[in-house]
C-alpha cells in the first residue's frame, strides 16, 4: 500500500475546516494536528483576516533594516553616477565622503555597486587576463617630475571631417595630466610649442619617456630627433620604450583608454568642441577623479610644480678643454682627424664634443649625452646609450671629473672652437 502524501498547505486547510465545523475544541484540534495552541490561534486569525490566502507562508525578511540606504544616500549615489558616468562604486564612495562629511556613516562599496546595478547603471565587463609583469630597463622615478610620459593619442576624424592629433603629457608618479591638446599635425614646431607652454607652467622634469614615433624619435644617431636634442640642451634625458612594447608606458596608455572612452566615442562636431572635451576631461581626471594607485587620492593632491624652471634662453654648452669641439654642418657632417664624418642632420649648426679615448676610438658627446663611439679603423659610429641614468634610478647627469670640468664654451659664449 503506497504512503499517503501530504503537504503543509493541505494540513492548514484541513485544520481550518475542522475549526469552522466547531465539533472539537482548539486544544483537541491542535493536539490532533501536532501543533501548539499558539500556532492554531495564529492560523485561525489569519484566515479570518485574509481568507484562504492568509494560509500561505510569508517572507521572513525584516521590514526595516538599520543599515539600509536612506533616500538621501540613494539620490546622492545616482546623481554622482549621472555626473561622472564612467566612475565606479569605489570612486563614488570617496566622492560621497568628500561631499557629505556630516553623514554619520557611508555605504559600503558593494552596497553602492548593488544600488547602481538595480538602477541599470552598471555594465558588465569582460574579464581580461592580466599580463605577467616584466622587468623594464626604464627609469623608475621616486618623486613627481622625475619622469614625464608623452605620446600622441591615436588620431581620429571629428564630425566636420578634420583630423585631430591629441598630444598628451603626464607625470609618471602622480598621474597628473599636464597636457591634452589637439594638433593639426605631428610636427616638431607644433609639439615644441606645446612643451614650452607646459615647461613654463610646471617646470622641467628629469626624464621624458616616449615611444619611437615622430617627432620624438628619428632614424638618426641613437634615434634622437631635433626635439630630443632640445630636451638634452635643457638638461632633460630623453627615454624611449622598446618598439612594440606599449606596456613599458602602461600608465600613460591606460589613461589614453579612459580619454578615448570619455571624449572620442563619438568624436565632437569640430576641433573646437573636441578641445573643450579634452579640457573638461583634464579637469575631472586631475581634480575630481580618485585614483586607486594613489590610495584614492586625486592626481592634483599628489602633484607639485618642478623646482627646475624653463630658462629664458638655452643654457650654454660646455666641454672639457682637452676635448675636440666641432660644429655640425647643415648636412649633418663634421671634419675630424682630416676626414669627413657624418653624425646626424638633427644636430645641424650645433656643437659636439669629441673625447679621444685611444688611437683607435673616440667618444662623441652632445652636452652630457653620449652619442656613440667612433671606430677610427672603420670610420663608423657605434651608437651608445647615455650613461647619465644607470640602473633605472634617477641620478645626476654625467659630468667630467672635477679636475677636468668644462672650460671650452661653444657658440657665442666667448669661445673659439675649431670648426675646420
Amino acid at each position: 500500500m503506497p504512503w499517503t502524501e501530504t503537504c503543509i498547505m493541505d494540513e492548514r486547510v484541513k485544520f481550518i475546516s475542522e475549526v469552522l465545523k466547531g465539533n472539537y475544541s482548539m486544544a483537541e484540534l491542535c493536539r490532533s494536528f501536532g501543533i501548539s495552541r499558539k500556532t492554531g490561534y495564529k492560523w485561525r486569525a489569519r484566515y479570518r483576516q485574509e481568507g484562504s490566502s492568509g494560509l500561505c507562508d510569508r517572507s521572513r525578511a525584516r521590514h526595516n533594516h538599520p543599515d539600509a540606504l536612506s533616500e538621501e544616500m540613494r539620490d546622492a549615489i545616482l546623481s554622482t553616477k549621472l555626473r561622472f558616468c564612467y566612475w565606479g562604486a569605489a570612486k563614488i564612495r570617496v566622492w560621497l565622503e568628500q561631499e557629505h562629511p556630516d553623514w554619520p556613516s557611508y555605504p559600503a562599496v558593494s552596497t553602492i555597486g548593488e544600488h547602481l546595478k538595480r538602477n541599470g547603471l552598471v555594465r558588465s565587463r569582460k574579464r581580461r587576463r592580466r599580463a605577467s609583469p616584466t622587468e623594464s630597463p626604464l627609469t623608475t622615478g621616486n618623486n613627481c617630475n622625475d619622469v614625464w610620459c608623452a605620446d600622441f593619442k591615436g588620431d581620429f576624424l571629428t564630425g566636420d571631417g578634420k583630423r585631430c592629433y591629441p598630444l598628451t603629457i603626464s607625470d609618471h608618479i602622480s598621474r597628473y595630466l599636464l597636457c591634452c591638446h589637439h594638433l593639426d599635425r605631428m610636427s616638431y614646431a607644433l609639439v615644441k610649442m606645446q612643451f614650452e607652454r607646459v615647461f613654463r607652467e610646471y617646470g622641467l622634469p628629469l626624464v621624458i619617456r616616449t615611444d619611437n614615433g615622430s617627432p620624438f624619435s628619428s632614424r638618426g644617431l641613437c634615434g634622437l630627433s631635433r626635439l630630443s636634442y632640445w630636451w638634452i640642451r635643457l638638461g632633460i634625458h630623453p627615454e624611449r620604450i622598446k618598439p612594440g612594447h606599449p606596456d613599458q608606458n602602461g600608465r600613460h596608455e591606460r589613461m589614453h583608454k579612459t580619454l578615448k572612452d570619455q571624449t572620442a566615442k563619438p568624436p565632437a562636431a569640430d576641433l573646437h568642441a573636441q578641445q573643450q572635451r579634452f579640457d573638461s576631461f583634464c579637469l575631472e581626471f586631475n581634480d575630481y577623479r580618485p585614483h586607486e594607485s594613489l590610495d584614492m587620492k586625486t592626481p592634483a593632491n599628489c602633484h607639485g610644480v618642478s623646482d627646475r624652471r624653463l630658462p629664458a634662453r638655452l643654457p650654454d654648452i660646455c666641454y672639457p678643454s682637452y676635448w675636440t669641439v666641432r660644429r655640425v654642418r647643415d648636412h649633418g657632417d663634421v671634419h675630424y682627424l682630416g676626414k669627413r664624418l657624418f653624425v646626424t642632420e638633427s644636430l645641424g649648426d650645433e656643437y659636439i664634443g669629441i673625447e679621444r679615448i685611444d688611437e683607435d676610438e673616440s667618444r662623441l658627446w652632445y652636452c652630457n649625452y653620449e652619442l656613440g663611439i667612433l671606430d677610427h679603423r672603420r670610420w663608423a659610429i657605434l651608437p651608445a646609450t647615455c650613461k647619465a641614468l644607470a640602473g633605472g634610478v634617477i641620478t645626476p647627469p654625467a659630468k667630467a671629473p672635477r679636475s677636468l670640468q668644462p672650460v671650452t664654451h661653444v657658440p657665442g659664449l666667448n669661445c673659439n672652437p675649431c670648426t675646420t
